[in-house]
């Protein structure tokens, strides 16, 4: 019973936050735009958006898998059984979170402030940077939201990285072949790396939010 813990880590820790940065990327302005413009049709795009923070993590990996199979439309990439799809899944599965959250937390800030920002003579992008930071709690939320999503998902990454050894297995599908095969206690230690991986997050998230940590 030969599994090398450290790479295993360090490709969860790459992977999730690879993935979170590219959501982030694309759901941080995404979520600005919707939480502050009004538009004919914005409740039915936030009810899809959030529709999508329930999206099962098997369907994404199935649309994934399809996507970059050798028939697939993508599928010239090689990127199946890769690191790389294992992001893609990841980031499609984070970013209703970033979206959804980010666009609450900023639709609950008053019009007047970026009008105020505005008059006061700040840019478009000056305004809207101000509006992310005053909406800064639930942004938080919203990242640390989609790390614990990428850093616990097994369905998705296992479909579409195969849980290979050295090249795309990560915590939780380890945790999973461990368990199968009567491993209990390195099953129980990845397990604890994941909880503790989790605790670490929420404290940095606790004192990004400005609340007193233990």
């Amino acid at each position: 019973m030969q599994t090398d813990v450290g790479p295993i880590l360090r490709l969860s820790l790459v992977v999730a936050c690879a993935a979170v940065f590219l959501a982030s990327l694309i759901g941080l302005p995404l979520g600005l735009w919707l939480g502050r413009l009004s538009f004919r049709g914005r409740k039915i795009v936030w009810a899809a958006v959030y529709t999508g923070m329930g999206f099962p993590p098997v369907v994404v990996g199935l649309l994934i898998y399809l996507l970059l199979s050798r028939s697939g439309p993508l599928g010239f990439l090689g990127w199946l059984y890769t690191p790389r799809a294992m992001v893609l899944a990841q980031v499609l599965l984070d970013l209703p979170f970033i979206v959804g959250i980010t666009m609450t937390a900023v639709a609950a800030i008053p019009n007047e402030l970026h009008f105020q920002l505005r008059s006061l003579g700040a840019s478009e992008w000056q305004a809207k940077w101000a509006l992310l930071r005053q909406a800064r709690p639930g942004v938080v939320l919203a990242v640390a939201t989609a790390f614990g999503r990428s850093i616990s998902e097994v369905g998705a990454v296992w479909m579409v990285g195969g849980n290979i050894q050295g090249h795309t297995r990560v915590l939780t599908t380890a945790i999973i072949l461990e368990t199968g095969k009567g491993h209990f206690a390195l099953a129980l230690l990845l397990g604890s790396i994941l909880l503790s991986i989790a605790l670490v997050v929420n404290v940095i998230i606790l004192r990004f939010q400005g609340q007193p940590t233990p």
